[in-house]
């Protein structure tokens, strides 16, 4: 009977190895409340003292000072006490811990110790962050939840776009009546150029003026020519859509100031004009001059457009998507007048720590840590600003270019048309013949 029960035992052992590992691979979640999830919190709850003591997170209630006879004896006290931690709760694929802070302690110590947590408890990645004051709530996954991301859903908005998934799991959406304005920024290969193909197809089916500048004689944006009112693909084109649409501006604001209403959007809807939406692709082909005279010009003329319709466009229904490799200070002071305005950040893999800190880093320095640590193998990830002023890791969802160019052809009919931008368009094709 022996060996029978030791085959028995083994062919057992090997069926629950191979279910186990299909249950992995296609049910992630199951297996990571049935497996996962045990180990994970069992390794929580017998490491969190030793983890709290070695990364200064217990602290004492004796003084560090002590009177032996005549002497006073300075060291560390000992009996450390370890913050308070809840049981940890699952959560999908990954769970979370409730820490009560000792008096004194800020959610920065923790922050500090989020590497330690993670080799502690061998998990993907420790997010801490501060629900309440004296709370602090540390978020372990247990892998990357952006590696394999599901498709998110959100309900359709005018001006609102799906853009991908978030690493919390939710949508990640880019709704422009809430963030008017937004940068992007993103090596060669990061991402950049799929998230803006997928923000033009969800912006497609809608009542919505596309606006496209592409200095780089149009290779991207040139793509979407039949959905787009007018595109640029040089920078003196440039300066005359952006002028036109200055012109075209300050007839909304004529037309607000007649109706008395602060915004188009407070217009009815027969007066209110069609929102517009000016994307521009590598933003330093705007601000980067070769000394000439004629050349300053145009990129000061570029800068100061710019400027005037991030700074008055929100509420005139004119609004900017502004990308780039780099975007760095050195490009001129308008650039850095100009991101104040942009406030929806988003960042793919950068080469440079400079675009990273010049797009991340008047908002959150650790924000600008993650973003440096994108890997090219991550394409589409990146991190983006969120409503609350917080952070968090995304990836866009994968727009094939072939999808992208079928669907601004599908809806090419609906392309608005922009009379301002037209006699400026027209106009400049006259000088040049």
């Amino acid at each position: 009977m022996g060996p029978i029960l030791l085959a028995f035992a083994l062919a057992v052992l090997a069926w629950m190895l191979v279910v186990g590992d299909l249950v992995r691979r296609h049910r992630p979640a199951w297996h990571w409340y049935l497996v996962g999830y045990p180990v994970t919190a069992c390794r929580v709850v017998f490491t969190w003292r030793k983890v709290a003591m070695l990364n200064d997170l217990a602290v004492t209630r004796r003084p560090p000072r002590g009177l032996l006879g005549d002497l006073v004896v300075k060291g560390d006290p000992v009996r450390p006490i370890a913050p308070r931690a809840s049981f940890p709760r699952a959560t999908r694929l990954g769970l979370t811990v409730t820490v009560r802070l000792h008096a004194g302690q800020t959610p920065a110590t923790y922050l500090k110790a989020a590497d330690a947590l993670v080799h502690a408890w061998r998990v993907y990645a420790v997010r801490v962050t501060s629900p309440e004051r004296g709370m602090v709530l540390l978020a372990a996954m247990a892998t990357d939840p952006l590696q394999l991301p599901g498709l998110a859903t959100a309900p359709a908005e005018l001006l609102s776009a799906l853009i991908g998934a978030l690493e919390t799991g939710g949508a990640w959406v880019m709704n422009l009546r809430l963030v008017p304005h937004w940068l992007i920024a993103g090596a060669t290969r990061s991402g950049k150029s799929t998230l803006l193909a997928r923000l033009i197809t969800q912006l497609a089916p809608q009542h919505v003026a596309l606006v496209g500048i592409d200095c780089k004689g149009g290779m991207e944006l040139g793509l979407f020519a039949g959905r787009l009112s007018a595109l640029a693909t040089c920078r003196r084109e440039a300066v005359a859509v952006l002028s036109a649409l200055v012109v075209d501006m300050q007839e909304r604001m004529n037309a607000c100031r007649t109706a008395g209403v602060r915004s188009v959007w407070e217009l009815p809807d027969k007066l209110r004009p069609v929102p517009v939406v000016v994307l521009v692709d590598e933003i330093a082909e705007l601000y980067l001059s070769d000394g000439t005279r004629e050349s300053k010009a145009e990129a000061e003329q570029c800068s100061t457009l710019l400027l005037r319709i991030a700074q008055l466009g929100a509420a005139l229904g004119l609004h900017l998507v502004v990308a780039g490799q780099r975007v760095g200070s050195d490009l001129g002071s308008g650039v850095t007048a100009l991101r104040a305005q942009l406030g929806g950040r988003i960042c793919h893999r950068v080469n440079d720590p400079g675009t990273a800190e010049m797009t991340l880093g008047d908002l959150n320095k650790d924000a600008v840590a993650v973003a440096q640590a994108i890997t090219p193998e991550e394409r589409g990830v990146a991190v983006c600003t969120g409503l609350d002023g917080g952070w968090s890791r995304a990836r866009s969802h994968l727009t094939p270019t072939d999808e992208a160019v079928a669907t601004a052809r599908r809806y090419s009919a609906m392309t608005p048309e922009l009379p301002a931008v037209v006699r400026a368009v027209a106009a400049l094709e006259g000088e040049n013949k």
